[in-house]
């Protein structure tokens, strides 16, 4: 990976959630006093933010120091202690990452975990307070989660690669079960991009490319497929490939700034997408350095394999559709993605998409910034996961919010209402007393 985009995804945008956490924690961790009705007024009523205890975060493959130190920084501002099985590729990432942590964390309360296909099995057997999993295509081995004695759920192996992330998540959903375990599924999607006959080619071009091939397209909130008419295909396509040359130079083999496919399965996997449609820009492949050019395919049809999945590489399809409307349904007839992009310079056909659509995330006119903002919550929907975080969406993930009242020994009279024998005189002091009225309401006389 360039050392550009190292810095800006692995370590800039790790060390934002660090300092957000910390400038805001005394805030977030303070009791959130709520409103009493009127027998409660001299009581406290208030939701107090408590850990769970100990917390299980698995970390992937394609990002594995941000999305290994970013849950932890949540987990650890709300108080849990933490094991962490870190992704087993990279292996130098792995070795960093267990041999330097112990050196900053107590020992006894945060854990980093280097454990194979069958380690992680056996981790998964423990009762945990939380689970925080991270999933990308193909990255685990034949796992197998074994049959739950006390609830009946089934043993569970690990499916076909095609299948990728989502399963992935039902195999930790059903660990999970066991203990009743709650959990957060981030599972990545088929991101859709929309561009319209009205935006800017050259602009979207650029910001599209650069969402696609950042990383190689490793990265789960890339755009995984384009939607346009005919008619802006014939333009987008010549203007993505003046954007790659811009970004990568004539031979982006050639090119610092262009990153290599992170191990071999994964590249096998993505030369064979490759097959899917025909290749109109790039398609060149190199399995000694694990190079793959920034690829365009065009007359990609819905059923070819590359649509059956979330990419994870430097390739994008283009589908033809004849509008918004045609997008907007092929979107909504398959499962919700991670984050749905959509280029127009007209607002009407971006709320369009926005008000038509579902899907974990959302962002008009770029690709990939709405994660930069640690305000915004970051998680996906149905098929693309379970969850939120991102700064201080991160903490209310690993915080059980515990609601307390904390009433008054005195003043009795007032809850004798409530006591048996009960009378018409009583119900209507309790309702008085407890009874939540419609703002703006009339009565008609």
């Amino acid at each position: 990976q360039p050392y550009f985009e190292a810095y800006f995804s692995e370590f800039l945008l790790c060390k934002n959630e660090l300092n957000d956490t910390l400038n805001n924690l005394s805030c977030w961790m303070k009791d959130d006093h709520v409103e009493k009705n009127l027998v409660m007024q001299l009581d406290s009523a208030f939701i107090r933010k408590d850990p769970y205890g100990v917390a299980l975060i698995i970390a992937p493959w394609n990002y594995p120091i941000h999305l290994f130190l970013v849950p932890l920084i949540g987990a650890i501002a709300a108080g849990n202690c933490v094991i962490i099985k870190a992704s087993e590729t990279p292996k130098t990432t792995k070795a960093l990452m267990a041999e330097v942590l112990p050196s900053y964390l107590d020992k006894d309360c945060y854990a980093v975990v280097s454990a194979g296909e069958e380690g992680t099995t056996e981790l998964l057997e423990n009762k945990f307070d939380y689970i925080f999993f991270t999933g990308t295509s193909c990255r685990w081995g034949l796992m197998r989660v074994p049959p739950c004695r006390g609830c009946g759920v089934p043993a569970v192996t690990r499916p076909s690669p095609s299948s990728g992330a989502p399963a992935m998540g039902r195999i930790v959903m059903t660990a999970a079960t066991k203990h009743l375990t709650p959990l957060t599924l981030e599972l990545g999607g088929t991101n859709p991009c929309y561009v319209s006959d009205h935006c800017e080619v050259q602009i979207a071009a650029r910001r599209v490319a650069w969402g696609r091939f950042f990383h190689a397209g490793q990265t789960c909130v890339a755009p995984n497929y384009v939607l346009c008419s005919a008619e802006m295909r014939e333009k987008l396509l010549p203007a993505l490939r003046e954007a790659i040359a811009e970004f990568y130079g004539p031979n982006p083999k050639e090119s610092p700034d262009f990153a290599r496919i992170v191990d071999d399965e994964q590249f096998q996997r993505l030369r064979a997408l490759l097959g899917s449609g025909r290749v109109a820009v790039g398609g060149q492949a190199d399995e000694r350095e694990r190079y793959i050019a920034p690829t365009v395919l065009v007359d990609v049809q819905p059923s070819d394999p590359i649509m059956q999945e979330s990419i994870l590489g430097p390739i994008l399809p283009i589908i033809t559709v004849t509008g918004v409307d045609e997008a907007i349904d092929f979107i909504n007839a398959r499962e919700r993605p991670l984050v749905v992009y959509v280029f127009s310079s007209d607002k009407k056909v971006v709320n369009q998409v926005l008000e038509r659509t579902s899907s974990g995330g959302f962002c008009g006119n770029d690709t990939m910034m709405h994660l930069t903002l640690t305000s915004l919550p970051f998680g996906g929907i149905g098929n693309s996961g379970l969850g939120k975080y991102h700064g201080k969406f991160t903490f209310d993930t690993f915080t059980h919010h515990r609601a307390c009242l904390h009433r008054n020994m005195g003043l009795e009279a007032i809850n004798c209402p409530r006591y048996p024998p009960y009378n018409q005189q009583k119900l209507g002091l309790m309702t008085a007393a407890f009874e939540i009225k419609r703002k703006g309401m009339c009565t008609l006389l």
